[in-house]
């Protein structure tokens, strides 16, 4: 880049990213935007960064977009980016925490939500996939019900190229297919802040 252009920023983040099957599958369809895996088990993050590495060498030119870090995405996510940064947020099979007890140690509530629009830029896109009916219906209310996010359309979903990506891609996704289990998907857009709720 020119002396001072600015930095490129990550606009893509996978939360939770497991293996990093998404996000490899990603780097590829979009080489020109930095994206993140953000894991919290050590091991699975260790195997994350030698799988991308091994993928730069076997693949010269390549990969060089995508990289996985450590860390507790819960309570540091706004430490990670500004304010409009990210164009694509991934949550894909997140723990369910079926007991009522621990609903909200969930990674889709209202309080992360507002988390999530903050980091996100006007239009950029929220996707989310489990297994699990009722966590899916969770996190559909949740979203439904927060005043910065709509639910995309159909007819958008179908011109999406990450879409059919959300359950192939990932090796839990995988695992699901083949269980013929069920998956539950919602796909929201960040709309632009109302104007009431603008506060300077």
């Amino acid at each position: 880049p020119a002396e001072n252009a600015p930095l490129p920023l990550v606009r893509f983040a996978d939360v939770g990213c497991g293996f990093g099957g998404l996000m490899i599958n990603l780097a590829t369809m979009f080489p020109s935007e930095l994206m993140v895996g953000m894991e919290l088990r050590d091991k699975v993050s260790e195997y994350v960064k030698e799988r991308v590495l091994a993928l730069r060498r076997t693949h010269p030119g390549q990969y060089q977009n995508c990289a996985c870090i450590r860390t507790n995405s819960m309570k540091y996510m706004p430490n990670y980016f500004r304010q409009g940064q990210l164009t694509k947020l991934f949550f894909l099979f997140p723990d369910p925490h079926f007991k009522v007890a621990n609903h909200r140690r969930r990674i889709i509530t209202r309080s992360l939500l507002a988390e999530y629009a903050y980091i996100l830029a006007e239009g950029g896109i929220l996707y989310t996939v489990t297994d699990v009916p009722e966590l899916g219906e969770w996190m559909s209310r949740a979203l439904e019900g927060h005043p910065l996010f709509e639910r995309l359309s159909a007819e958008a979903l179908e011109l999406d190229p990450v879409y059919p990506l959300l359950t192939q891609s990932s090796e839990e996704g995988k695992k699901v297919e083949r269980n013929e289990g069920v998956t539950c998907i919602n796909v929201f857009r960040r709309i632009p802040s109302p104007a009431s709720l603008n506060v300077i």
